[in-house]
């Protein structure tokens, strides 16, 4: 009987020893192996470990993309006007040793390290942009008007605001706290219902300016366009003209000159012909009426065929 408990004891604590000396990573987490609160191994990879029980301990933490998303802050720009900004952060451990000698494991004091330098980067980056570049997300020409268009592979203001910023805070506090930043990105920009006004003010004058700049393009250009339509016209009316006339000269030679062969030919034929053209056009109408001595050589074909 006391040989069963005993075997039933040390099986107990067998199985009780061995489960303090293995332990599990999982693919989701980064994990350090404390001895007596120092680090003997960094970065423990996910799958079946072995430690020393009661000896070692376990400091798990997420390895996944972490979203660090903050309340939104006023931010005074260039011309001293301050802007509602609301962003988030993307970030991950990478150095889980440095990550715990810098926040003992929380996550509270890592996240507020990192909004720190993120919010004073943030403000350091719109304090030197006037607002209007900042709210557009284009820059300003040197008549202080957004431009329309990017160039090719341009980045936007914010862009290059958010990239700066990521670059900045790895520099700084990602080595010392074992961190890695991916992306800082803004979720809005909102303007205090202080200056929000003359802001939609000042943008829908420099959109006024720009449809104005615009307009008398297009002005200009029609004004080429009819300029060129009514010279091209003009030229194809004169040319018109001289081919007319040309056609109508020629026309008029050759049926003088066909008058003339016909009158050759026969000029008493001629004379009667003319004649009778000339009463057909003199009496078109009832109303036509003709004083005339009746001796008059008009009628000459009308008192005798002959013309005598």
């Amino acid at each position: 009987m006391n040989k069963s408990i005993f075997a039933l004891v040390l099986i107990a604590a067998v199985v009780f020893i061995g489960a303090n000396s293995l332990y599990i990573v999982s693919e989701k987490e980064r994990a350090v192996q404390l001895r007596f609160r120092e680090v003997i191994k960094a970065d423990v990879q996910p799958g079946l470990h072995v430690k020393v029980p009661f000896i070692d301990t376990i400091r798990r933490v997420d390895g996944r993309v972490l979203t660090m998303d903050t309340q939104p802050g006023r931010y005074p720009t260039a011309e001293q006007k301050f802007l509602v900004v609301d962003y988030f952060t993307k970030w991950r451990i990478v150095n889980p040793q440095v990550y715990f000698q810098a926040t003992n494991g929380d996550e509270r004091s890592a996240t507020l390290r990192l909004s720190q330098r993120i919010d004073q980067s943030l403000r350091n980056e719109i304090g030197v942009r006037p607002l209007l570049e900042v709210v557009s997300g284009k820059p300003l020409n040197d008549d202080g008007v957004t431009v329309s268009e990017l160039a090719p592979g341009d980045l936007d203001i914010r862009d290059q605001i958010m990239a700066s910023i990521t670059r900045i805070v790895n520099e700084n506090v990602g080595d010392d706290l074992g961190v890695e930043v991916l992306d800082v990105r803004v979720k809005a920009v909102d303007l205090p219902e202080e200056v929000e006004l003359n802001v939609f003010e000042r943008m829908r004058s420099d959109r006024e300016l720009v449809a104005r700049d615009l307009r008398s393009r297009g002005q200009e250009q029609a004004e080429i366009i009819r300029a060129n339509a009514d010279r091209q016209r003009s030229e194809l009316i004169a040319e018109g003209r001289r081919e007319a006339e040309i056609i109508r000269g020629n026309a008029d030679a050759e049926a003088a000159g066909i008058y003339a062969e016909s009158f050759g030919k026969d000029p008493e034929f001629f004379e009667f012909t003319r004649s009778l053209r000339a009463y057909s056009e003199s009496f078109n109408s009832g109303n036509d009426v003709l004083v005339l001595d009746p001796n008059d050589s008009f009628f000459k074909y009308l008192r005798d065929p002959n013309g005598n």
